[in-house]
């Protein structure tokens, strides 16, 4: 199978090459071809490195097996004891490369966090993930750019949507998608009860224009006065916008922004990765529907990690697997949950592969 697969890319490399020398002067032809070919260069490049070290090997058991000369032999088991291993890594690496990769990983992600149950506690730990994933985008060299903010007004969010700009944002946030559950006794506490509560976190690849087509007659705008401070800081003119999809229901608003006109583009941005999403998760859902990770509804009992702050305890109910220091977790060290959620996903994907392969 893996041979097959990686014939066929050879193949394929072969035909681009042929291709671009005899369209030469089709230059947009050419790029799209020679942006193809350098993707498949590390595969053909490991492809080779493997096919060499198996003939190696084909040639070392050739002679342990034939030679008379015990020292030729000692040499031939030598080169085989150390070629084995090396072609288990090299098959294990092209796999790896072999998986097919989500398109949009590369891309700038827009996070939604939300209050779930629990009140007002909920929303002091949606900012506490707010914190958590600001640190995480620190530690990667990413940029935040708060969208929209809707404040409970004791250093809470009911809710707040940013973007988290970087290059492969997307391959890692996107598994935060779900219900994270926290347990602790919240600071207006009196009696050092242990509280349960849930916030929603939703994470979007951004769209562009083309990915996605929204009608201007889908499209109910509403335009408004920003419901801020008080004082001198109201603002006179209508500059918060609220977009309705008319055939979704579903409801941005963006009031953050001074300018109707910046507002507008932000809320059409979430809008067009939010409809991005359900087309993607469609698709997903015929390919595979055991696949699927949508956001719950915010009760108790849907989750994919809990933090329990008593016991300094993070779990991750996808992958099963815990830390014992949620202070470490929370300053942003998540990557030992992503990199687990990440292997066993490139694992799924390399089996769907192969079955499909031998039908």
């Amino acid at each position: 199978m893996l041979l097959e697969s990686l014939a066929a890319i050879e193949m394929r490399y072969k035909e681009i090459t042929q291709q671009i020398e005899e369209d030469m002067d089709d230059y947009q032809k050419v790029a799209e071809l020679s942006k193809e070919r350098a993707d498949l260069d590390p595969i053909i490049e490991k492809g080779k490195q493997l096919r060499q070290a198996q003939k190696n090997l084909e040639e070392a058991q050739i002679l342990l097996d034939s030679s008379d000369d015990e020292e030729m032999r000692n040499l031939a088991q030598e080169d085989i004891q150390t070629l084995e291993p090396q072609i288990e890594v090299l098959e294990l690496e092209l796999k790896g490369m072999l998986v097919p990769k989500d398109p949009r990983d590369q891309r700038n992600v827009i996070m939604e966090i939300r209050a779930g149950t629990g009140g007002d506690e909920a929303g002091l730990f949606a900012a506490d993930l707010y914190r958590m994933y600001t640190r995480y985008a620190d530690a990667k060299g990413w940029k935040i750019e708060i969208l929209s903010q809707n404040e409970t007004g004791i250093g809470g969010f009911k809710e707040i949507i940013f973007m988290v700009k970087g290059k492969g944002a997307y391959s890692k946030l996107k598994y935060e998608s779900g219900v994270h559950r926290v347990q602790r006794i919240p600071s207006t506490e009196s009696s050092g009860r242990i509280h349960t509560s849930t916030v929603t976190v939703a994470v979007l690849a951004e769209v562009e224009d083309v990915d996605i087509e929204v009608p201007d007659s889908d499209l109910r705008i509403d335009v408004y006065k920003s419901a801020g401070a008080g004082g001198q800081n109201v603002q006179k003119n209508a500059t918060a916008i609220r977009i309705t999809h008319l055939p979704t229901g579903m409801v941005v608003a963006c009031q953050d922004e001074r300018s109707q006109l910046q507002n507008r583009l932000r809320a059409m941005s979430i809008l067009r990765a939010r409809l991005y999403e359900i087309e993607e998760q469609k698709r997903k859902e015929e390919r595979d529907a055991t696949r699927l990770s949508q956001v719950g509804s915010g009760e108790r009992s849907e989750k994919i990690r809990t933090y329990n702050y008593p016991q300094s305890r993070v779990t991750d109910h996808r992958v099963n697997i815990s830390s014992h220091n949620l202070a470490v977790v929370m300053e942003g060290n998540i990557d030992m949950f992503i990199d687990e959620l990440t292997l066993r996903d490139e694992t799924e994907r390399l089996s769907l592969v192969e079955e499909q392969g031998e039908e």
